[in-house]
């Protein structure tokens, strides 16, 4: 299916989100539930490339890949709109529901989220259990390191000197809305504050966590963290996925063995 918009409320005004629907290769598996996938922070649909469309049709399962609003082409952040500490907090409690409400889909749904994206399906999942059959997070973040922090620093003089920013307004209509609204909160002097390891004994469905052993971003006690803080159990497991030659973006790094574990991990528990 082509790209398609579709309008929602929120924060007092009506923002536009780009999304699209994936069908597999091969026929819906009887009981497959619709896959979310959520983008990473300076992320958009269209940055996925083609992986989406690989997974639903490796495990036979439909998709939904959307632009939250301040990227790809859907609404960009107003001009006088900045983001709190909460703002992942708000994208899952707020424009999630609210887009799976507009879009009349059906409940409850896997989650596959990435990095930004990864942290907003665990807080989705554990605000929001009875809506959720399971999560795939890649490179999530439950707690805010120093070492990514300064990542997050090097980002910023990459946009502003190299041809980062350039690269990036491909896959974005307002590129210096997804930038900054991204940069600015995670250095923001208060955020190194954020965490969400509490939040997360109320996740109720399987979940698979995914860490690369190279990434800039973050280092395997986020997911590492995870396990310690939603044990694993027969009917809501935590299993961990650590890759080896692998940074921030295991679906471009390690692809192939990324869909493989995924494809085995909803195997055993759809």
């Amino acid at each position: 299916m082509s790209i398609q918009f579709v309008e929602i409320p929120w924060r007092e005004r009506t923002v536009r989100i780009e999304h699209e629907f994936l069908s597999p290769a091969q026929r819906v598996e009887a009981g497959a539930p619709l896959i979310v996938f959520l983008h990473e922070g300076l992320g958009s649909r269209s940055m996925w490339r083609d992986f989406p469309q690989r997974l639903c049709d490796a495990v036979g399962a439909p998709g939904l890949v959307y632009s939250r609003p301040g990227y790809g082409r859907s609404t960009p952040r107003a001009a006088d709109e900045h983001w709190g500490l909460d703002f992942m907090h708000r994208q899952a409690d707020e424009v999630l529901p609210a887009l799976l409400d507009a879009l009349d889909v059906p409940r409850p749904v896997w989650l596959f989220g990435h990095s930004d994206g990864g942290s907003i399906a665990l807080l989705h999942a554990a605000h929001q259990p009875q809506r959720v059959a399971g999560a795939v997070v890649l490179a999530p973040h439950i707690r805010v390191e120093a070492f990514g922090l300064a990542s997050i620093r090097a980002a910023r003089v990459a946009y502003e000197t190299t041809e980062l920013r350039s690269r990036l307004s491909r896959h974005h209509d307002d590129v210096d809305s997804a930038f900054w609204g991204w940069n600015d909160i995670w250095l923001h002097p208060d955020f190194p504050t954020w965490n969400i390891e509490a939040e997360l004994p109320a996740i109720a469905c399987p979940l698979l966590a995914v860490q690369g052993l190279d990434d800039p971003y973050g280092t395997l006690e986020q997911i590492r963290g995870i396990a310690r803080a939603r044990p694993s159990t027969t009917r809501a497991p935590t299993e961990l996925l650590e890759l080896p030659a692998c940074g921030h973006d295991p679906q471009r790094d390690q692809p192939d063995a990324l869909i493989a574990a995924v494809q085995a991990f909803m195997a055993r528990h759809r």
